[in-house]
């Protein structure tokens, strides 16, 4: 049976050069996969190869090679054969998808997209989740794949995207089932622009919810905009209120320290100029950055002679005519041209040269310069300008205070003024309005502006407070002065002309500290920034490859395909492959490793390392947002811009802070107004004027002590020094979040390939059933190399690279009815296997005698001769029927498996190697096992876990025997083996229920929707792509002492966190009162300036508070292991003493119990949650 009868298949093998990660893997897959005519597409990066098997009537070889590249890649025709429809109805395999699907509204969508899914060839079943925005898809591949069941998705309407896509394994019943039909709808938007599709949205932070429902939410885009002009919690609140009230935005989430904003919006009722207007009309300086959750770049071009909404059109329709541009809209107000498009197809500067061919000239318009906006250094500047201004003004202003007011104390002795034309008139008083009034005039004009636009908006923050005190100070001096002069009073009043000058010194010089400060807390993330190189050398070659032409050109410039020439001692421009020259190249950025990484033709770079050596030539790969440097950066922006759940309630209070302060002030003067005038101890012509200068300096000086800035900036501070010193440490974490939650952890749920072990399995040895004679190695060899060549799996990569080595060739045997068995193994026919050890020169080995071993190079594998048969194959015979895999494929294809066998195989796998069993012609030939290595620092990071009071747990495909073993050689306790990949998601979230904090830490596919669910997901950076988009925490070098790392990290945050609100706490709830005058009778008051500087002391000590964190050094294998790390090495696991309690499959997980707790880790336990830590 056939389920294409009338297709001519033919299988095609093509090489592919320029594949640097799992990514292009995907891509190339995907993107073969959707196309029509193509039934099935295997991508190998090892090999750097894909296989394609294709309708023959509408494909051939060479089309194929050419659409491969198309995506970017160097692609070439191998070989090309034809193929029975039965071959590709024996490789079926049903394979599961999860889809992100964006634009649902209601349960009619999921009906839309259920009921067209079902007519799809290969479409088994299919479940939407709305609340997700998810559909999961079971299906049989081929004839679909994941890409072509996203493809079906896009054609209904909908943006989707894959999430994952593996084989299916556990297959549950087929339905189309609905969704709770009780549904929260969530809206969004984008800017107003010419495009193709239906914008993506993906938002990773925390935002201020809207709820209301204002579009159809058919769509949302993300945008980020740089706002520069906020100064505390209350501006953030400010904007954040304001703008999340618009109609259209479905969420905003402000960052203080990052000065930035991200916003959700819907593109059909507001566009970015509305958000970047509205924002600006709110007092403060907003730009747009760029648009997030998009696979596409951006490129803003500045454009001469556009003069006209016709000339615009023009640009627009011709620009958007290019294929690769997906959206480009052109403003006629600024003659900026913004263009999002597809690296894969076209570069910035064919879209310059098509601006240039409709007679505009083209200008790239230069980035905001990134790294000047995180050190702050426009706000750093305008303070310390203004500070030197005013204390131009305020030391001749201290002078006259020190001279008249308190050696001759003039206020409380009149006839001792210096009179100036009227004995209203006094000379200090005179000199005080001259010196203060360009202070408050052209200092103050900052405060007044930042006041004036937060007032008009119905908002109150720090510069209301300020123009308040120093205001009222200056305008009743100035009032009573001039009464005093037209009333002829017979000696000059007292003031509070020094109130502004010395407020306003103190407070200049407060926000130039502050904003250094914040400055320090972003030298990470500038420092990743400046790693990137400015310019790009390009060349081009003939086709000698010699070099023909060569110019410097913007990094920016740069378009994938690219030849570029690096010299030595020169950063590496972007990713790519090197095609011409070999270097040593410094990847200590990435890697950790300080040591140059030698780089020859075909190797990949990375765009940001230094090139220490010689001159080389690179394709560029990976250019704009694409390269592995700027998705860094990417993620430590977006990390430092979310908001950890303790700063919402810092944002809160700060709103209400300044309103609450000015009902404090002036319950103040009034207070003390009534105090003055029943106190009778005041006596004298003065005493209203004495009454009302004690009631308004008291009130002034709670307006001036007040602080809302130490609250607001007590979170994102530590917040931004902790991302940054985890980014320089190699640990990625992606916002406040996780970096509050992760040392509050609870279980630490470990995956085992991959990230327990070094995920590069290599064969260790070989059992033989047959004697050398009967069976030579290098013709057994042979035969289980060529057969598992045919295998995706790695343990068939692993014997193919052995056998390889061993015979060193790597020309192999033909290769014929080829079956894989997910899970069990592959069975095939080999020919020619005994001619490939003859022609390669290869001889015999000797005998060996029952139960002699030797050692095959060059990879030291031990090869036991197990038992010496009779048996002899004919030397005639080079064609063999063979089966590699587990007892259950042999026994279902009715080859027995004896009993000694299965004792050499519980003899293996109690080793922790995994054992595969070979036969030929039906009869057990050898046993072949993989082992796959045990990271040198597992045991010390489980140790240093289980210390800090965690439950440490191995959750595991593999089988009880090698599960166990592996937990014996790390000191994992509990085991649970034999999980399904798609039982992982359910095991860490049965340890929620059962009242755990988890933290998972995985780098499959497989493990990509557990570290989803998990309180915290943790992803080795080595790992899959989806598997990092899938955690909240990334391990860039891929080191488990980082798991440690990152929770030290995270309680040192948290424990400043907590110090800088106390502080900032204990400073209002004591500095006010005092500043009220509460303690004024027992002699002891603040003046105003005296309040000014300990106001501007606050903010600066709770940032610097926060650099503090820098100090903070990564735990190493030298401090964390101990004399008691030794001891437990030497007496449990070299012992082999360590109890490991397993569980097969999905049975066994509950609550913790002491059982499997060291008396150790439950008294680590109970001080950690002592000092404020976790507790397990």
């Amino acid at each position: 049976f056939s389920m294409w009868p009338d297709i001519l298949s033919q299988e095609g093998k093509v090489s592919v050069e320029g594949m640097t990660c799992m990514s292009c893997v995907n891509r190339i897959q995907d993107t073969m996969g959707a196309k029509d005519g193509i039934l099935k597409c295997i991508v190998s990066l090892e090999e750097k190869t894909a296989t394609v098997i294709f309708d023959g009537s509408l494909w051939n070889g060479e089309k194929m090679a050419e659409a491969i590249n198309d995506m970017g890649f160097k692609s070439k025709l191998i070989s090309i054969r034809e193929t029975t429809m039965e071959e590709v109805n024996k490789n079926r395999e049903k394979r599961r998808t999860k889809v992100s699907i964006k634009g649902m509204t209601c349960i009619s969508c999921v009906q839309t997209i259920q009921n067209k899914m079902k007519g799809v060839s290969g479409v088994l079943s299919i479940n939407v989740d709305l609340k997700k925005e998810e559909g999961d898809i079971i299906y049989m591949n081929p004839p679909l794949t994941g890409g072509k069941v996203v493809q079906a998705i896009d054609d209904c309407g909908f943006d989707a995207s894959l999430i994952s896509d593996e084989v299916c394994l556990d297959m549950p019943s087929s339905s189309f089932s609905l969704p709770s039909p009780e549904v929260k709808i969530s809206n969004g938007i984008s800017s107003h622009k010419r495009t193709k599709r239906n914008p993506k949205a993906s938002v990773k932070f925390n935002p201020v919810k809207v709820d209301k429902y204002s579009g159809t939410g058919e769509s949302t885009e993300k945008c980020s905009i740089a706002i520069n002009g906020m100064t505390c919690a209350s501006c953030v609140r400010n904007i954040e209120m304001r703008i999340g009230k618009m109609k259209g935005v479905n969420s905003i989430v402000v960052a203080l320290i990052a000065a930035k904003a991200e916003i959700v919006y819907e593109p059909s009722l507001v566009n970015v100029n509305d958000l970047v207007n509205a924002i600006n009309d709110l007092g403060y300086s907003a730009v747009f950055l760029e648009h997030g959750g998009s696979n596409y770049s951006n490129i803003h071009i500045i454009v001469g002679g556009l003069d006209s909404e016709s000339a615009v059109n023009r640009l627009e329709s011709h620009v958007m005519s290019r294929k690769g541009v997906e959206s480009c809209s052109a403003s006629l107000a600024n003659s900026i041209l913004t263009v999002e498009y597809s690296s894969h197809y076209i570069g910035p500067r064919d879209i310059m040269n098509t601006v240039e061919s409709l007679g505009f000239t083209a200008e790239l318009a230069t980035k905001e310069d990134q790294v000047k906006r995180l050190d702050h250094s426009e706000e750093v500047a305008k303070w310390w300008n203004t500070f030197l201004w005013s204390l131009a003004c305020g030391i001749p202003v201290m002078l006259t205070m020190i001279v008249f007011h308190w050696i001759l104390m003039t206020p409380m002795h009149p006839e001792r003024q210096t009179t100036i034309f009227s004995p209203a008139l006094s000379l200090d008083n005179l000199i005080l309005l001259v010196l203060s009034t360009p202070i408050q005039l052209w200092c103050g004009r900052h405060f007044y502006s930042a006041a004036w636009k937060s007032v008009k908006h119905g908002t109150m923050n720090m510069d209301v407070l300020i123009v308040l005190a120093t205001s009222i100070a200056y305008i009743y001096s100035v009032g009573v002065l001039v009464a005093a002069l037209v009333l002829n009073w017979p000696s000059s009043p007292m003031t509070f002309f020094d109130v502004p000058p010395m407020l306003i010194v103190f407070i200049a010089l407060g926000r130039y500290l502050e904003h250094k400060a914040k400055g320090k807390t972003s030298e990470a993330l500038s420092r990743l920034m400046s790693l990137q190189a400015k310019e790009a050398t390009i060349v081009t070659l003939d086709a000698n490859g010699r070099e023909e032409t060569e110019r410097g050109i913007s990094i920016e410039l740069v378009q994938r395909g690219d030849i570029i020439k690096v010299l030595g001692g020169s950063k590496i421009p972007v990713d790519g492959v090197v095609i011409q020259g070999h270097s040593s190249v410094d990847e200590s950025f990435i890697t950790g490793e300080s040591m140059p990484i030698v780089k020859k033709v075909g190797d990949s770079v990375v765009g940001g390392s230094l090139n220490t050596k010689g001159t080389i030539l690179i394709q560029a790969t990976h250019v704009g947002n694409e390269s592995t440097l700027a998705q860094i950066v990417k993620l430590v922006e977006e990390a430092q811009t979310s908001k950890a759940p303790i700063q919402q309630l810092a944002d809160k209070i700060a709103g209400m802070f300044v309103p609450l302060v000015i009902v404090v002030s002036i319950a103040t003067l009034i207070g003390w107004i009534l105090i003055g005038y029943f106190d009778d101890s005041i006596q004298g012509d003065s005493r209203t004027e004495l009454i009302i200068r004690v009631a308004l300096e008291a009130s002034i000086t709670v307006l001036a002590i007040a602080c809302p800035c130490s609250l607001g900036l007590a979170t994102p501070t530590a917040v931004m020094v902790a991302t940054g010193m985890g980014a320089t440490n190699g640990i990625l974490i992606k916002g406040g979040e996780p970096l509050e939650r992760v040392h509050k952890v609870t279980t630490v749920v470990f995956d085992k390939t991959g990230t327990i072990t070094e995920g590069k399995p290599r064969v260790v040895s070989i059992v033989s059933l047959r004697s050398t004679s009967s069976l030579p190695i290098p013709t057994l060899m042979s035969v289980i190399g060529s057969a598992e060549s045919f295998s995706e799996h790695p343990i068939g990569n692993a014997i193919t690279a052995f056998t390889q080595s061993y015979l060193g060739t790597e020309q192999k045997a033909s290769v014929s009815k080829f079956y894989a068995s997910p899970g069990n193994g592959i069975s095939c026919r080999v020919e020619g296997a005994r001619q490939v050890s003859i022609t390669n020169g290869i001889l015999p080995s000797p005998s060996l005698n029952e139960g002699e071993s030797t050692t095959l190079a060059p990879a030291d594998v031990l090869y036991v001769q197990a038992d010496n048969d009779n048996v002899k194959w004919s030397e005639l015979n080079d064609s063999f029927d063979v089966l590699i895999g587990n007892e259950r494929l042999l026994e279902r294809r009715g080859v027995s498996v004896d009993e000694k066998t299965k004792a050499f195989l519980k003899e293996e796998r109690a080793k922790a190697r995994i054992s595969v069993v070979a036969a030929i012609d039906g009869e057990v030939v050898a046993i072949v096992s993989i082992a796959d290595k045990v990271k040198k620092e597992a045991a010390l990071c489980v140790f240093s876990l289980r210390q800090r009071g965690k439950r440490v747990i191995l959750l595991t495909g593999d089988n009880v025997t090698t599960a166990e073993a592996t937990a014996r050689q790390v000191g994992i306790s509990e085991v649970f083996a034999q999980v399904l990949p798609n039982q992982k998601q359910a095991k860490v979230e049965a340890l929620q229920d059962a009242g755990e904090s988890v933290a998972m830490v995985g780098d499959g596919v497989n493990d990509s929707p557990a570290l989803a669910s998990a309180h915290v997901g943790i992803a080795i950076a080595a790992g899959s792509e989806v598997a990092i988009e899938s955690a909240r925490i990334v391990l860039v070098k891929s080191d488990l002492l980082d798991v440690v790392a990152a929770m030290d990290l995270s309680k040192e945050t948290t424990k400043r966190i907590r110090l800088n609100f106390l502080f900032a706490i204990i400073y209002n709830v004591i500095g006010i009162p005092i500043a009220a005058g509460v303690f004024r009778p027992l002699g002891f008051y603040l003046q105003p300036w005296m309040a000014a500087a300990a106001m501007a002391l606050s903010s600066v000590s709770v940032v610097t508070s926060s650099l503090l964190l820098k100090r903070w050094k990564k735990p190493t294998t030298h401090t964390l292991k101990t004399a008691e790390f030794n001891r437990f090495v030497s007496e449990e696991l070299t012992t082999g003493r360590f109890p490991v309690h397993v569980n097969e499959g999905v049975n066994g997980l509950g609550k913790r119990g002491k059982k499997n707790e060291s008396s150790l880790s439950l008294a680590s336990s109970n001080l950690s949650s002592f000092f404020g830590g976790s507790t397990a």
